[in-house]
């Protein structure tokens, strides 16, 4: 397996912290334009795959039929952290669908940030199956399910007719035949699915290039569902959080997994990138995106800004005092195997 350094921390100038891994970027011929490591390494996309698996919510006319909102449309593609607006969309959205919180298969929590989470500890209140940060994609799941004629017992299961749908749209999108695509099982518990790197940052050239896609109405139910997404950009993890930012960009489809895996696409540019970072951190990953995207000369210099804003190089202790660094330690290597050099950096 070949990887690289994507970032080093240091403090008082000695290395502390190593994040390696791999990075691959695509262009809309599905040509590998820019990579680190390596491309063919099998990746789990974790809740990267959520906009995936909100597909067959957008192919039928759920959103319209049961009157939602397209905030808590968003949801159906999100990993909420549990503020007070996703439950209070949440909660509206178990009273309009023909969904029961008890048949989420996700299990009861708390909230993923702190602020709520420890604000209903203080207050005793139980967790909750809608605090589970998948549970919009478990309530679509269950919709679609009854909208299709689909039994909704052992919707997460991977022999599910819901779940072999998704996986032959997971194929038509990552290019890779169904029989190489690896099946694990996810922290919700239901199926996971891995594809190359280079797959994967196809899926997401998709998303945010829809015209590449043949069928058609697979190719509406992206344009909805990715607009969506870009109009309610924190309902899809929360103010401050790397998807967020990035879906503030009109421009971006962006969503991250587990384990370190981060993916986005490029509308104008007409681009994929996936990449994977193999000690798991999520927290390089502002940096690792930025230095992308300085590094193909992207032009909104706004989004680059907001993401070294949430990472930035200097790191700083709990008194505020400039104790260390954070850098990126790659160079994105080009279609003819050369680094790329942009002059703006």
């Amino acid at each position: 397996m070949n990887t690289d350094t994507l970032v080093e921390e240091k403090r008082a100038g000695l290395l502390e912290n190593v994040h390696i891994g791999m990075i691959s970027g695509v262009n809309d011929k599905l040509e590998t334009t820019y990579h680190v490591g390596d491309q063919e390494h099998y990746t789990f996309y974790r809740s990267a795959a959520k906009p995936i698996q909100a597909i067959p919510v957008f192919l039928s006319n759920v959103v319209t039929k049961y009157g939602l909102t397209r905030e808590e449309a968003s949801l159906f593609t999100a990993s909420h952290r549990g503020e007070t607006y996703h439950i209070a969309a949440l909660e509206s959205m178990v009273k309009k669908l023909p969904v029961n919180e008890d048949e989420l298969f996700c299990p009861c929590s708390y909230p993923l940030n702190v602020k709520p989470r420890e604000e209903m500890v203080r207050k005793n209140k139980e967790k909750r199956r809608i605090y589970h940060n998948c549970s919009g994609k478990h309530m679509g799941f269950i919709t679609v399910c009854r909208e299709l004629g689909y039994p909704v017992e052992g919707y997460w299961e991977v022999d599910h007719p819901l779940q072999q749908q998704l996986l032959n749209i997971l194929a038509t999108f990552s290019e890779v035949p169904i029989s190489d695509i690896k099946i694990g099982k996810d922290g919700c518990g239901v199926p996971v699915f891995a594809v190359p790197l280079k797959n994967m940052a196809m899926t997401y050239l998709k998303l945010a290039c829809p015209d590449l896609i043949k069928d058609p109405l697979l190719q509406k139910a992206v344009t909805q569902m990715t607009s969506i997404m870009n109009e309610h950009p924190i309902m899809i993890a929360s103010e401050q959080f790397i998807c967020s930012v990035l879906l503030q960009d009109q421009n971006i489809v962006a969503k991250g997994g587990a384990q370190g895996v981060y993916c986005f696409g490029l509308k104008n540019e007409r681009l994929g990138f996936a990449l994977k970072v193999l000690n798991g951190s999520e927290d390089v990953w502002p940096t690792i995106v930025a230095a992308i995207l300085e590094q193909i000369g992207y032009k909104n210099k706004e989004t680059i800004t907001s993401l070294r804003d949430l990472k930035p190089s200097i790191i700083k202790n709990d008194a505020g005092a400039e104790v260390g660094t954070v850098n990126e330690r790659f160079l994105l290597i080009g279609t003819h195997e050369e680094p790329v050099k942009n002059q703006e950096i």
